[in-house]
């Protein structure tokens, strides 16, 4: 007679099996979590390979003195080219040494300064005029210092000397000269009393002093 199983027993003996199998798996879990490396991964990079990060070498910098260059050498002198014609000559030129020695004669030059012409006018803004009184003051010189030669008053020569003469910026007067005579005492006494006249007044030219000509007729009248 077989002996009758117990279903109570056969419970307890599965139960205490899938206990001791749930035990060992738990600890199996635990195992793989402490051990294993948890990585972050963006949505991004799902489905690409991951690759763990290298430890990047870090290469050391060395700063090199390195000379400066030398400087650039300066730029050619350009050469000057001139054009010459086919059917012209060119003479040689040749070099001489110019250092001078003992024997060696130096020629002088004398510098001789260019005269420059002055300017003169006949007629300006502002006229010369005689000191004193302008015109009347004139006729009073005249007539106070002209001395009728002797020889023309015992002949009855009479008549009006044209004297011209310029007024320089500095008011002297030159360059007298007759531009129409009556006898030769007569011009003569008359180049005498213009050259003997004070400085006048000079004329003027948009405010600066010039030289002016100047034509002054003086009449010889016997009475």
């Amino acid at each position: 007679m077989e002996p009758k199983k117990n279903p109570k027993a056969d419970l307890e003996q599965i139960r205490g099996t899938f206990l001791a199998g749930g035990l060992l798996m738990s600890m199996v879990i635990i195992y793989l979590l402490v051990n294993l490396k948890f990585y972050d991964v963006k949505a991004s990079e799902l489905g690409q390979l991951v690759v763990d990060e290298m430890e990047e070498e870090i290469i050391p910098i060395t700063q090199q003195n390195t000379p400066p260059p030398p400087p650039p050498p300066p730029p050619a002198a350009p050469e000057v080219i001139e054009i010459v014609e086919d059917d012209v000559e060119v003479e040689e030129i040749e070099m001489i040494d110019t250092e001078a020695d003992a024997e060696t004669i130096v020629e002088e030059f004398e510098v001789v300064e260019e005269v420059v012409e002055e300017e003169i006018f006949t007629i300006v803004e502002s006229m010369p005029e005689f000191p004193g009184g302008g015109q009347e003051a004139l006729f009073k010189y005249l007539q106070k210092t002209m001395k009728y030669p002797q020889i023309a008053k015992e002949n009855g020569i009479q008549g009006t000397v044209f004297v011209n003469f310029v007024v320089g910026k500095d008011g002297k007067i030159r360059d007298a000269k007759i531009l129409r005579g009556v006898n030769k005492m007569l011009d003569e006494e008359a180049i005498r009393v213009v050259k003997a006249m004070p400085s006048w007044k000079p004329g003027k030219q948009r405010g600066k002093a010039v030289s002016v000509s100047y034509n002054l007729p003086i009449k010889f009248t016997l009475r």
